[in-house]
This record gives C-alpha cells, sequence and structure tokens, in this order.
C-alpha cells in the first residue's frame, strides 16, 4: 500500500507530538505511534477516504488508556529545577514548556487523553467523547478539572508571574 507509506512519511512527526503528550517519553510515544499504525494499517483503505489524522489521534488515545495495565507504576525520583537565569536569554520559552509537560504529566491519564484531542488534535467535545467511549459530559467534566489543575499548579503559577514581571 503505497499511498499508506506516503501519509506515514508525512504524518509520523505529527503523530509522534501527539503521542509524546499523552506519554511525555519519546520512545514509549514512538512505540505508541508504531501500535496504532501496525493496527491501523489493515483498516487503511476505509480510513484514508476520511480524516486519517483524526481517526489515528483517536486511536493513539484510546491505546494509551488501555497501556495503563503494563505500565510500571513506580516513581523515579528526580531533582529540583535549577533556577532560571537572572537574564532573559533567547532559551525562555524552554522553561515554561518544560514546566507545562511536567504539569501536564501530573494530571490523571484521562483528562490527558482529553486535553490532547482536544487542544492539541482539534477535537470537539463530541468527538473527544465518541474517541474514547464516554460521555459528553465526562469529557467536559475532565477538560474542566484539568484546566483548574493547570492554573493552580504552583509551578506554572510563579513561572508565569515572574514573566509577567519582566
Amino acid at each position: 500500500m503505497e499511498d499508506f507509506e506516503t501519509y506515514v512519511s508525512a504524518a509520523w512527526p505529527r503523530l509522534l507530538r501527539s503521542a509524546w503528550l499523552l506519554t511525555r517519553d519519546w520512545h514509549r510515544a514512538e512505540d505508541l505511534v508504531q501500535t496504532v499504525l501496525a493496527r491501523a494499517y489493515g483498516r487503511w483503505p476505509r480510513i484514508r477516504d476520511g480524516a486519517p489524522d483524526a481517526y489515528l489521534r483517536a486511536m493513539l488515545a484510546s491505546t494509551y488508556l488501555s497501556w495503563w495495565r503494563r505500565r510500571w507504576r513506580g516513581e523515579l525520583p528526580t531533582g529540583e529545577l535549577p533556577e532560571p537565569p537572572p537574564v532573559p536569554d533567547e532559551f525562555d520559552g524552554v522553561e515554561l514548556r518544560h514546566l507545562l509537560a511536567a504539569a501536564l504529566s501530573r494530571l490523571p491519564r484521562q483528562q490527558r487523553a482529553v486535553l490532547m484531542l482536544r487542544f492539541h488534535g482539534d477535537f470537539t467535545e463530541a468527538e473527544t467523547a465518541r474517541a474514547l467511549g464516554v460521555r459528553l459530559g465526562t469529557v467536559k467534566s475532565h477538560t474542566a478539572r484539568a484546566l483548574v489543575a493547570l492554573r493552580h499548579d504552583p509551578h506554572l503559577r510563579a513561572l508565569l508571574s515572574e514573566g509577567a514581571g519582566r
């Protein structure tokens, strides 16, 4: 299937970014994308005529959520983040992205999946509910709770208030 190979070559970076938003690990994200693409290969004639990106992102989210049983649940110790440099530099956004990624990783898996589909995948609430096999109200409540948690994250608040003072 030549058109599948062409599509995968073009779509790989954006699918990998979506998977990384869920897993927060590039190696696991690659595994997730490969698993989804292997499952999608047999369905490709039906998928390609619709919206393949949306379909595959939904598959990413549902496959990711089904992996929880196989995942090691232990914690890895990490040191504290270094203090930001006193002088703004070209890498200022890196710290914000790092703290945002860390805050996202602290959210429950379902909330993270909903945020990825809603805001990264540009799914509607109804599309997100269908993709995850949950009710519309569940999508709304997961979205609201996740956004509240991000708004109240002390690391993000400190960095954003510090950035406003510059």
